[in-house]
């Protein structure tokens, strides 16, 4: 009796630590509310570029979102075609859900 409980209890806390996270550790849904998020910081970046600001980088301490808010910070400051917000928008999403590595979220 023991042995079945002990087996049931094992069987049910490795099916929700299973199920529960994706291979990269975020749920789906976190990462696309993350890209919502990285949107805002492409637009913020494209009125900085336009007011004639600095590029401001944030510091990178090994996680993804310093890491993809920079790399999309570099490319609209490097990049003159990249004119309206949305343009911006649509570049900090699709390059955020690519390197979240979400496949068709759009």
């Amino acid at each position: 009796m023991k042995r079945l409980c002990l087996t049931t209890i094992c069987a049910l806390l490795a099916t929700t630590a299973l199920a529960d996270e994706t291979p990269a550790g975020m749920p789906e849904v976190e990462k696309i509310r993350f890209c919502e998020r990285v949107r805002d910081h492409a637009i913020q970046t494209l009125y900085n570029r336009d007011r004639g600001s600095p590029i401001k980088l944030y510091a990178e301490d090994g996680s993804n979102g310093p890491r993809i808010v920079n790399v999309i910070i570099r490319h609209i400051y490097a990049e003159p075609k990249i004119t309206t917000p949305q343009d911006a928008e649509t570049y900090g999403r699709q390059t955020c859900y690519q390197m979240m590595g979400i496949a068709g979220a759009e």
